[in-house]
């Protein structure tokens, strides 16, 4: 498959792509940003894509990988801004939240720079991607690492 052959393939599949995420994911502007990562996969493996009709059932594969890998992340996501939340609610009743920001200061500034990306800014890893210059595995992994550094961080055992 060259790159005509892309463009075909992109024309011919990416309106049902787009409506798979769309009938999926919330917020709604999350799917455009998945199928960009579809058909980046599908330029990747440009030579594994099947001849024909296959490559239709093809897309729907990685699609449906892609949303599960979107799902997982969203949760992990939701489950590290509510204990960032709980943390700064109960942080704020005595000392304004210098808890969490202490634990977010002995972090690296990558760290930092990406969680707040995340988690503060609400943005999405292909939005962090973008704004970094790096690809979207690239961000899922560093936010990966940073998440557990905080939650070590911020853990009732640690001692300071």
């Amino acid at each position: 498959m060259n790159e005509a052959s892309f463009e075909e393939l992109y024309a011919a599949h990416s309106h049902r792509i787009l409506g798979f995420f769309l009938r999926r994911v919330e917020p709604s502007e999350d799917a455009a940003d998945l199928v960009t990562e579809v058909f980046t996969i599908a330029w990747r493996r440009i030579a594994a894509v099947p001849e024909g009709e296959a490559a239709k059932l093809w897309l729907y594969g990685v699609a449906r990988k892609v949303l599960a890998n979107h799902l997982r992340g969203s949760v992990r996501r939701h489950r590290l801004a509510e204990r960032l939340r709980e943390h700064l609610a109960t942080a704020r009743g005595d000392d304004g939240g210098s808890h969490v920001r202490q634990a977010l200061s002995r972090l690296p500034e990558k760290d930092r720079e990406i969680l707040s990306l995340s988690a503060w800014e609400g943005l999405s890893a292909p939005e962090i991607a973008q704004l970094l210059g790096l690809g979207p595995e690239a961000v899922r992994s560093r936010l990966s690492r940073a998440r557990a550094r905080l939650r070590d961080e911020l853990s009732p055992q640690r001692t300071r």
